[in-house]
């Protein structure tokens, strides 16, 4: 089996935390064969920890040519021009999320990747959350019949007083939190259109200039309504993922699901009738399910990025599409 050699940029809470110990837990498939971070603790207990070279400028990484990717976890206003240094030099990119503000540098990030025949792929965890796929596999079922509205609802009650609450800096709910569930949304109402937007934001209790309240809907005809909120004004969070189907619907968060339906065989279509006194109780009879997560995949955010990476390697290899398409990225930073 192929071992492939990564290099990570950035040794932060993302860097070390989520990329870096989830390359390690797969040793089968990926070695870290090279770090950077301004901050020399950091790049001290990369080099113990993972038996690597560590750098403390990113352009160091420019002189290997043993790297099969490098992952860019720096702040967010650095990801895409360092993400596109890193095509020009000629290195495959896993890109942190939000890989882009505005469509011109998503457009300019896959010309060049498609100019030097690099692989471009954004980090996009969530599209493997267990919950969210559950979801996605009921609605395509049908047992619910036409999906009309999903709710999706990643809210809290906090403030913020750190860098990504500064817009300079791509700071904001939106392009924080927002990618991950932004992601799920487009990926449920269909990733071959563009839907109509309307969004509203507010500027509440964080300390920056960005926006930390976020209510944005989605909607195409024939395709579900998309309600997402993305809150940190929420003293009463709610659940975080409500379907609306014409047969029944769906409620729950990261770690369990209900759903309730009736069948339509069960349950004739009645004729208009103008009269309101004939109009009596419907009687449906109602199907209920639940669904939990799984002991194994309790520990879910360590779950999702080694399934992320898992998917990573199955694409370099050969053996899988990219789970995560530049389109469908795109159409999520358009």
């Amino acid at each position: 089996m192929s071992i492939l050699k990564a290099g990570i940029i950035g040794q932060g809470r993302s860097g070390y935390g989520i990329h870096a110990s989830a390359i390690a837990e797969l040793a089968d498939k990926y070695i870290i064969a090279a770090v950077s971070d301004p901050i020399a603790e950091r790049r001290e207990r990369a080099a113990a920890q993972f038996d690597c070279d560590a750098y403390k400028d990113y352009r160091s990484l420019f002189m290997r040519n043993d790297l099969d990717f490098v992952v860019n976890t720096l702040p967010s206003h650095l990801h895409s021009p360092v993400s596109l240094e890193l095509l020009d030099a000629g290195f495959n990119v896993v890109c942190e999320k939000p890989v882009a503000r505005y469509t011109q540098e998503m457009d300019t990030l896959i010309k060049k990747a498609e100019e030097k025949q690099k692989v471009l792929t954004v980090y996009q965890q969530h599209r493997f959350s267990p919950a969210f796929l559950k979801i996605k596999e009921l609605i395509e079922s049908g047992i619910l019949g036409r999906a009309v509205m999903v709710k999706i609802a990643a809210n809290n009650f906090s403030r913020r007083w750190d860098w990504q609450t500064l817009k300079e800096y791509y700071g904001g709910n939106l392009l924080n939190t927002g990618p991950h569930f932004l992601d799920q949304a487009l990926q449920l109402m269909g990733t071959d259109i563009m839907p109509e937007i309307k969004c509203c934001m507010d500027s509440v209790n964080a300390s920056g200039d960005a926006e930390d309240h976020v209510k944005l809907i989605m909607s195409s005809p024939g395709r579900p309504t998309i309600d997402l909120e993305i809150s940190s004004c929420s003293a009463y969070p709610q659940n975080m993922y409500q379907v609306y189907g014409s047969n029944g619907g769906l409620t729950g968060d990261l770690t369990r699901l209900e759903w309730r339906y009736f069948k339509p065989e069960e349950a004739p279509e009645q004729p208009v009738v103008m009269d309101t006194s004939q109009i009596g109780a419907d009687n449906l009879k109602w199907y209920e399910a639940q669904w939990g997560l799984p002991k194994e995949q309790a520990d879910f955010w360590p779950y999702m990025a080694k399934c992320y990476y898992q998917n990573l390697y199955n694409a370099f290899t050969g053996s899988a599409p990219f789970e995560v398409s530049l389109d469908e990225m795109r159409q999520q930073v358009a």
